[in-house]
């Protein structure tokens, strides 16, 4: 048989409902405390989220491999099985008060392809990949994206297995523990990739705002994350005279604006805050001797990214200076811009146009593992919109219309990539 040159009919779309149902039944692995997930990565509701999602692959003909970070990999052979393979997925892993769509949308939406094709009893040329990766949250085990950043040769295996949660235990030792370290050997099989798609809930406004049913990633943001340390002197707060006081809070405070200043200076994609912060002593009646905080700064432009660190580098010690105050700034986490590729991102569009959904481009604010696997192989993201642009919260919610449109604009890129036999 021969290779469908076209793209796949408008009429072919994949089962809303089975797609919600498995959505739903995920999310009783892991429960949260207010209506989501804390299924966080190598806990026993991982192994079992894991467990549940192999069966339900298996139950479609697909076969598993999982390598030694603990991704999994679902196959759905190609007539030609040699090809290289379309990938397509996310992860199952949530934040400690995570929803049930982020990134799990990603790996149902994908096994959904594969039951559609069986449904219609359509084969594809290239082979097609169902994967979950391992860790992509980060929120247990530093950095996110840790087990695809290995897969695409960006960390050393052996010193993402030994990161520690907060407990001190080791990524090594509790991936053993779940019974999910496979055999295969870590990027083995990242030069037999044809291209990788991953869906995902946008996590921001954006879409729902603008009334769009789909965003066709084109870039993912690069970041600088900043750790800062002033030094100042811990004295009473009503006894030291304002102008002798040596105050590492107010210099936070003025750094905090300097930071705004920044990013609103690099609209309209740049974006930059202060998120974590610790206080010392941390008494009410103690002025602060110091302070430790994080920098984020974020932007799909390298230039700009790196000219945002630049200028916090340069006025940030003028305000210590100007306030009596010392300081130290270290890089706690780097990631260059992503532009994806532009044969997978017009697969994404063109979907969307033939299947008559309203889209957009739009940049990704958040790190995913396709902007890992993107310097292994062509890539690209489909983004649907979620309630309010909130995630990492137990309250995110799509619609089964939002779930839907976004599986369907992956389902018609991935076939179309992968070529339908007929």
């Amino acid at each position: 048989m021969a290779a469908t040159t076209g793209a796949p009919g408008e009429n072919l779309r994949i089962n809303a409902d089975r797609l919600r149902d498995s959505l739903m039944e995920m999310a009783k692995i892991g429960p949260g405390v207010a209506g989501g997930n804390n299924r966080q990565t190598l806990t026993d509701a991982d192994s079992e989220g894991r467990r549940l999602f192999q069966k339900w692959c298996e139950d479609a003909g697909m076969t598993m491999g999982v390598d030694t970070m603990g991704n999994m990999f679902m196959t759905r052979p190609g007539t030609e099985p040699d090809l290289p393979a379309v990938y397509v997925g996310s992860h199952l892993d949530t934040q400690p008060t995570g929803g049930k769509y982020d990134g799990v949308l990603g790996v149902l939406g994908a096994l959904e392809i594969c039951r559609t094709l069986n449904d219609l009893g359509i084969k594809t040329r290239h082979p097609i990949v169902v994967t979950n990766w391992t860790n992509e949250e980060g929120t247990r085990f530093a950095p996110a994206m840790l087990a695809s950043g290995v897969f695409a040769g960006q960390h050393e295996e052996a010193w993402a297995k030994a990161r520690e949660d907060a407990k001190g235990l080791k990524f090594g030792d509790e991936l053993k523990r779940i019974g999910w370290q496979g055999e295969e050997p870590v990027g083995a099989r990242k030069d037999k990739i044809k291209a990788f798609f991953e869906l995902h809930i946008e996590q921001g406004p954006i879409l729902e705002a603008e009334g769009k049913d789909i965003g066709v990633v084109t870039h993912g943001q690069g970041l600088w994350w900043l750790q800062v340390t002033v030094t100042g002197k811990d004295s009473h707060t009503g006894s030291t005279p304002m102008p002798l006081r040596k105050n590492a809070g107010l210099g936070m405070a003025r750094m905090t604006e300097l930071v705004h200043e920044i990013a609103m200076g690099h609209q309209p994609n740049a974006v930059g805050a202060i998120g974590h912060c610790d206080v010392y002593p941390n008494s009410r009646n103690v002025i602060p001797g110091k302070v430790v905080f994080t920098v984020d700064f974020r932007s799909p432009d390298q230039t700009i990214l790196d000219g945002m660190k630049a200028r916090f580098e340069v006025e940030a010690p003028k305000i210590a200076q100007d306030l009596g105050l010392g300081i130290e700034i270290e890089v706690s986490g780097h990631f260059d811009p992503v532009t994806f590729d532009p044969g997978c991102v017009k697969a994404v569009r063109d979907a969307a146009e033939r299947l008559g959904y309203s889209h957009r481009d739009i940049v990704s604010g958040a790190g995913h593992d396709a902007c890992w696997i993107n310097r292994v192989a062509p890539t690209s993201m489909v983004m649907c919109p979620c309630v309010d642009g909130l995630s990492h919260n137990e309250a995110e919610e799509i619609s089964k219309d939002w779930a839907k449109a976004g599986a369907d604009v992956l389902f018609h890129a991935v076939v179309e990539t992968a070529e339908i036999v007929g």
